[in-house]
């Protein structure tokens, strides 16, 4: 469709959006597989419904007098407001939300979503965060 006739989505339609893509990419492929796998899929689901995103994409960091070129990689930026860390872990650590957290305050997205894959139910390992 044309780039000037693509709807302006609202936080929290975006959000669902890609949360209902990760719910088909798991399942179709279950539990059980590589991160790098559910991040391709998703993120072939993501460029298929017109979504702009970026996989592996570097963030800079700048602090005071020193630029990190790499300071992390967004597993997946999308519409340049919403960071997608994906895992395939047994739960999440502790640290998982503080690190998406600051992944959303260094590239001033407001919006971030931990999702892990190697659940039963996705719903179970998805967590929205809001700055």
């Amino acid at each position: 469709f044309m780039e000037e006739n693509k709807k302006i989505l609202t936080d929290t339609e975006l959000t669902e959006l890609v949360i209902g893509m990760a719910i088909k990419v798991h399942k179709e492929l279950g539990p059980g597989l590589l991160e790098s796998a559910y991040e391709a899929c998703l993120f072939y689901e993501l460029i298929n419904s017109g979504l702009k995103a970026e996989r592996q994409k570097p963030i800079p960091l700048r602090y005071y007098d020193v630029t990190v070129d790499v300071a992390f990689r967004a597993d997946l930026y999308i519409e340049e407001r919403l960071i997608v860390e994906l895992k395939a872990v047994k739960a999440f650590s502790p640290i998982d939300p503080a690190q998406i957290l600051t992944h959303m305050r260094l590239t001033k997205c407001s919006l971030g979503l931990l999702i892990n894959f190697n659940v039963t139910l996705l719903k179970n390992g998805i967590k929205r965060f809001v700055l």
